[in-house]
């Protein structure tokens, strides 16, 4: 199958500098959609309600990380024109090996588009009284919407699209601090790492654990790729008379794009923690998104309560948008098979739908959801770190020698805590 390649024009050369690299930004934001999933609510939520500030450190140190690894992810599609699943795809050269590698990773994904669909069922129901069930197929069908834009119209519309919601998303979870601000000298103490107790430890690592999606790497490396990559580097050539933009300039670009992500999603993370820290401290139930909305509800006014119910109807929408183009990246890329959307889009709703129509508890759903996204994780991050260190793979772009070893000690931290996470969850230890 011939390879589509997309290349953005550039910035009119009499345009602002300002302007010129504004226009190169959104991508990550739209990966960074993942780190304020439905999934993430609850943990963040739990862990500031049961021990107050002491967990800061712990959404500090996960975005250190999730920026490396993103950055990493947008550099491989940038320079190359490839994503990492294509790339996988290439390499994989015994067809057993690769089905093997598409399925689960392709059970990642769906596993991902469970939390994303239930959690923006749970915020339909908490607006508007709507059942579960049918709170999952509309954000399924909403769904569908945003991506037939990506589709039809493009990468920039897309884009767009999803940082909009991400705004929602921000708002609504940043609200309640306006009326319940945290204490500032607290807050600061809680940059000092520690634990208390193995709760503590547990809930650290479901948060360091669900930092780097796997789906949100793949996902990141096509977006990129959409976007910049249009001229792939071959073993001793040079990518650059190719580029209508130069490589450096996109991966500079890159950086500050992987940057404000970051800020973004660890602004709205941390927000959640000292929003619980400042209002819930003691308050059982805030360990499922129901008990959360009621808790807050409760604490500082049905105002702030139904913001937030707006921001996680929100997430849950760009959430699973980005979910389902990332499934079908890693379709694409490994099998060079491509469904269409609407199609794919029908069929990994189902899992999410008989979980709402059998009445499965949606926190058990959301917490299964996460433990199969832990097995996930290393066929992702080894494979990220491996091929961006290679001259062969990157040419002149490959990392020096400290970020790869930077990449190789967060590939272990977070395949050890997701191992440790799982290994709590399944012993209830």
């Amino acid at each position: 199958m011939p390879k589509t390649t997309v290349t953005i024009a550039p910035p009119r050369s009499d345009a602002p500098a300002s302007a010129r690299g504004a226009a190169l930004l959104g991508p990550a934001l739209v990966a960074g959609v993942a780190y304020v999933d439905p999934g993430n609510v609850a943990s963040n939520m739990t862990a500031g309600a049961g021990y107050g500030y002491l967990l800061v450190w712990v959404v500090v140190v996960a975005n250190v990380i999730a920026w490396l690894v993103q950055y990493l992810s947008a550099k491989l599609g940038v320079v190359t024109g490839r994503s990492l699943p294509e790339l996988l795809g290439d390499r994989l050269k015994h067809r057993f090996a690769r089905r093997a590698y598409w399925l689960q990773a392709e059970l990642v994904a769906m596993a991902t588009d469970i939390a994303e669909v239930i959690g923006g069922a749970i915020a339909l129901q908490l607006l508007f009284g709507i059942p579960l069930l049918l709170g999952g197929f509309i954000t399924g069908a909403v769904s569908m919407v945003l991506l037939a834009i990506q589709g039809r119209r493009g990468a920039r519309p897309f884009e767009f699209v999803v940082i909009g919601l991400l705004a929602v998303v921000t708002v609504g979870f940043l609200a309640g601090l306006l009326v319940a601000p945290p204490d500032p000298a607290a807050a600061l103490g809680g940059l000092t790492p520690r634990f208390t107790d193995s709760g503590s430890v547990l809930l650290a690592a479901s948060i360091l654990g669900a930092t780097i999606m796997p789906h949100a790497i793949y996902a990141h490396s096509a977006l990129a790729r959409d976007r910049f990559g249009s001229a792939p580097v071959h073993p001793g050539g040079d990518p650059e008379p190719a580029r209508r933009t130069p490589i450096a300039r996109l991966l500079t670009a890159t950086r500050w794009d992987v940057t404000l992500a970051m800020v973004v999603a660890g602004a709205v993370n941390l927000g959640m923690l000292l929003l619980a820290a400042a209002t819930l401290p003691g308050v059982s139930g805030t360990d499922s998104l129901e008990g959360a909305h009621a808790a807050i509800s409760a604490q500082l006014g049905p105002l702030i309560g139904t913001l937030f119910a707006v921001g996680l109807l929100a997430s849950g929408l760009a959430s699973t948008a980005v979910g389902a183009y990332a499934g079908a990246e890693i379709m694409h890329g490994l099998l060079r098979v491509r469904i269409a959307m609407p199609v794919r889009r029908m069929v990994t709703l189902i899992p999410a739908l008989l979980i709402l129509g059998l009445g499965v508890d949606p926190t058990f759903a959301l917490v299964l959801s996460q433990v199969a996204l832990s097995f996930g994780i290393p066929f992702a991050l080894i494979p990220l770190v491996a091929l961006t260190a290679r001259q062969r793979t990157l040419g002149r772009y490959a990392n020096r020698l400290w970020t790869t070893i930077a990449g190789i000690v967060a590939a272990a931290l977070l395949i050890t805590l997701n191992a440790v996470l799982l290994w709590l969850l399944l012993t209830g230890a």
